[in-house]
């Protein structure tokens, strides 16, 4: 039984600035050589999953990839459209970037516990925590939306413009499913801090003690990363490039570094709160200095590895949804799911706080299964009946003939009423074929001529 308490950040804020500094600039840089890594893992993985060749140019197998695509987009020319607002044109890459690389500083490497040295200081493989650290990675996670918006309102073009507002409906929707998953997790470990909740894994991880919450939280990421099939903003199919229609060189290079690093991000998040975190998986647990030392980061940085091939597994497998669908998914299916398995996960916790035995909880939690799906099964049938209503009432309007100009002005027709047949002007040819046929009918034949005319050809 693990009730909601204040964590222990005593071992944060007691190292020198230059460690601080030092371990920023490498959290900084873990970012960077990620995502480096990323781009041309997600390159050459979709090249093996759809048996063509990814990229095998530059450096050994293609590593250098990305590093050739960075200088190239450096050197390109950098435009700036003549209707755009210069100032926040300008600002939005940077918006969108920044809050990006701010969530890894309350991500843990290693256990809080057991400190390692550098240069002779001991110190946490973590820059910092927070009692409401999983607030500030949601609070990142919203500002960096403000990019997208911005840079799709101040390019002053159409696309792009419907790029920012798709992002902010997706970002709205998601977020909030998002946050639901998040409240499982805060339940059942007791506190926001990221530490603390690696820590309430040393038994179970999370993925398998609230699997609901681990799906909602999978999809919702890829929302929120705005990964495919989910990259509604720059859909390529109907928005030319969204919201980075009008972006190119370095300004282009910053909102694609700034995708990937919040895949990354949302990534560790996911290593964070369900898997576990830094500690070793299964098979290696079992060995005593698995979870000590520098091991733990070599855990959690396997597990990030997976994470991401999962996002490239789903990028090569699936297309792109509509969006109509896409929030469809979000506000009817995810949100409703993760509020009634957040009230589930509620009242489990409060019976176990309560002293129930896990028999009781088990029957109350079978009980209330069964009362939600007989509820939902009369739903059904009265819904099927109402539905069945209304089609008959639909057939019967049908049957009506029906008028277009029904009360002296013009109306679109109902489900089911089809317009009447439009008279139209008949075709030039035919107009001249119909002048020919009753010019030849009003000309009399021989047989029709005058007597007169009829005598004088006897003669």
């Amino acid at each position: 039984m693990r009730l909601a308490q204040e964590p222990d950040l005593s071992m944060f804020g007691n190292d020198p600035f230059w460690l601080i500094l030092l371990k920023a600039v490498f959290c900084f840089a873990f970012l960077l050589i990620t995502v480096l890594i990323c781009i041309v893992m997600e390159r050459k993985v979709l090249g093996w999953m759809q048996l063509r060749i990814g990229p095998n140019r530059h450096g050994p197998w293609g590593m250098l990839q990305s590093l050739a695509d960075g200088v190239k987009l450096m050197l390109k020319e950098d435009v700036v459209v003549k209707g755009a607002d210069k100032a926040l044109y300008i600002l939005a890459p940077m918006l969108a970037s920044v809050p990006a690389l701010m969530a890894i500083a309350v991500i843990p490497f290693g256990p809080k516990d057991d400190p390692v040295s550098i240069f002779g200081t001991q110190t946490v493989l973590q820059l910092t925590d927070l009692p409401v650290a999983m607030l500030y990675v949601l609070a990142t996670a919203a500002i960096a939306v403000y990019g997208t918006v911005l840079a799709g309102w101040s390019s002053g073009s159409t696309y792009p413009l419907l790029g920012g507002v798709r992002a902010t409906a997706q970002i709205i929707s998601y977020e909030v499913a998002m946050g639901l998953s998040f409240a499982a997790v805060f339940l059942y470990s007791g506190s926001m801090s990221t530490s603390a909740i690696v820590e309430a894994q040393d038994d179970r991880w999370f993925m398998i003690l609230l699997p609901v919450s681990f799906l909602i939280y999978m999809v919702a990421m890829i929302g929120e990363a705005h990964r495919p099939p989910f990259d509604m903003p720059e859909s390529e199919g109907d928005l030319v490039g969204g919201y980075l229609t009008e972006y190119s060189s370095i300004k282009f290079a910053f909102f694609m570094m700034s995708e990937y690093i919040h895949t990354v991000t949302v990534s560790a998040l996911m290593v964070t709160l369900f898997l576990g975190g830094w500690r070793a998986p299964a098979p290696l647990s079992y060995w005593e200095g698995a979870n000590s030392g520098w091991w733990p980061m070599l855990w959690f940085t396997l597990k990030l590895v997976a994470v991401i091939f999962f996002f490239v597994w789903v990028r090569a497998s699936l297309p792109r949804v509509r969006y109509d669908q896409f929030m469809v998914l979000g506000w009817k299916v995810l949100i409703p799911v993760a509020l009634v398995w957040l009230m589930l996960v509620a009242a489990v916790r409060a019976m176990e706080n309560e002293g129930y035995e896990f028999r009781d909880i088990v029957m109350w939690v079978l009980g209330g299964a069964l009362a939600l799906l007989l509820i939902s099964f009369v739903v059904d049938i009265f819904r099927d009946r109402s539905e069945q209503r209304r089609e008959e009432a639909e057939a019967k309007e049908a049957e009506a003939p029906f008028d277009p100009l029904a009360g002296g002005y013009p109306v679109p027709p109902l489900p089911g009423q089809t317009l009447p047949p439009v008279p139209r002007r008949p075709s030039r040819a035919d107009r001249a074929d119909r002048a020919t046929a009753s010019v030849a009918a009003d000309t009399p034949g021989p047989s029709e001529a005058s007597p007169e005319g009829r005598e004088g050809d006897d003669a």
